[in-house]
């Protein structure tokens, strides 16, 4: 098994090239050719002819507006069925992104509890419910998304504990895990994970089997993957090999939609 930090070393080097042989790898970090395709076999790379390759989604994440179109019923229908999972009173996390925006919108208004997020736009759409504690965990805004990060973020979340957190994703992937497009956001998650009970991850279909460029956490720390019907059944069969429970969501979707 690699050490941690020379495995991320060699997974570094394949992204900022694209792919690169196995036998460079190889000699470059003094591990042997076996060793590398254990990388490919664990799904962290992918096996090209001669050598190896990452199994990006892309490097850059799309812009917010542009997401917000894409597979919004799809998205809808994952919000709708996380709200199902809020219990009465809690402290609940609500992450960034089109998704976790999409969950506070249905968030019924008889619900009472705490809302801690990092979302500008979650934290607007709930400042107005008397029912609900707000607490935005505010610190330096990245565009679009209006999602803080930052030592006054990561302090912020730190003062709670959560029943239940509900997680944004830039790709799922059954080994590599929940990674995501923006470094700073992928370390706040990790320092707010240990202080969960129940953590699920929204993705839409589009996410699941990539594998983007910054690491979160494996998929054993989750409670479940909230994913849509338009999921490839193979990709479900590999999460579901790795011991993690899916929740596919039926989608009714418009007469436009589906001719689309």
């Amino acid at each position: 098994m690699l050490p941690a930090e020379r495995q991320q070393e060699i997974l570094t080097q394949v992204r900022s090239n694209l792919s690169v042989k196995a036998e460079e790898l190889a000699a470059q970090f003094d591990v042997s050719v076996e060793t590398v395709r254990q990388l490919a076999d664990k799904g962290l790379l992918e096996r090209v002819y001669g050598g190896a390759a990452m199994p990006l989604v892309s490097s850059e994440e799309a812009s917010f507006d542009s997401r917000a179109n894409r597979f919004s019923q799809e998205k809808k229908a994952i919000a709708t069925a996380a709200v199902e999972l809020l219990g009465a009173g809690e402290t609940i996390l609500i992450d960034v992104g089109t998704t976790c925006h999409l969950l506070a919108k249905a968030i019924p208004l008889t619900w009472t509890g705490r809302v801690v997020t990092n979302s500008v736009l979650v934290a607007a759409e709930l400042a107005g419910r008397a029912s609900i504690e707000l607490v935005l965990a505010g610190g330096s805004v990245r565009a679009g998304d209006l999602a803080c990060s930052g030592h006054q973020t990561v302090a912020a979340f730190a003062e709670f504990n959560y029943a239940a957190a509900f997680v944004a994703s830039g790709a799922v992937h059954p080994n590599a895990g929940l990674t995501d497009y923006h470094a700073e956001e992928a370390e706040l998650r990790r320092s707010w994970l240990p202080r969960v009970g129940r953590a699920y991850v929204l993705a839409d279909a589009s996410k699941l089997g990539g594998v983007a460029p910054c690491r979160v956490s494996p998929l054993d720390r989750f409670a479940a993957v909230i994913t849509d019907d338009r999921a490839d059944l193979q990709e479900l069969q590999k999460l579901a090999d790795e011991g993690v429970l899916v929740h596919v969501v039926q989608v009714q979707r418009s007469k436009e939609n589906i001719a689309m």
